[in-house]
């Protein structure tokens, strides 16, 4: 019985040898890893964690940059508006036959706009 029991604990210990191996050379003693059991020194952050300061002044950065594009995208629109109406008044005082450079002038600047504006939307 002793004999078997000595084979065993042989048998044991060579088919954990591979595993045992593996470990890295402070951890086979049955140390634990670096940072396992160590308390949380305060003021520390954990990889990946913002600063809840640094993420407000990014947040008001963010809403500042929003309400500048707005008020640039309202303004071209607004353009854009004021140049289409321009440019139906001098469709319609033109004749059949004629068109001025004045109107394709505004049409290509409306364009140019409009490419503008859908570009900024596309943006953000």
């Amino acid at each position: 019985m002793r004999m078997w029991f000595c084979i065993l604990v042989a048998a044991c210990c060579w088919l954990c040898r591979p595993a045992l191996a593996q470990l890295p050379a402070g951890q086979q003693g049955g140390e634990e890893p670096p940072g396992v059991g160590e308390a949380e020194r305060p003021g520390e952050r954990q990889p990946g964690e913002t600063d809840p300061t640094l993420r407000d002044i990014e947040r008001e950065r963010q809403k500042k940059l929003n309400t500048e594009r707005h008020q640039s995208l309202k303004r071209d629109t607004d353009r854009l508006l004021q140049l289409a109406n321009e440019l139906k008044q001098s469709v319609d005082k033109s004749n059949e036959h004629m068109l001025s450079m004045d109107v394709i002038k505004k049409a290509n600047e409306i364009e140019k706009l409009a490419k503008h504006v859908r570009e900024k939307m596309r943006g953000y």
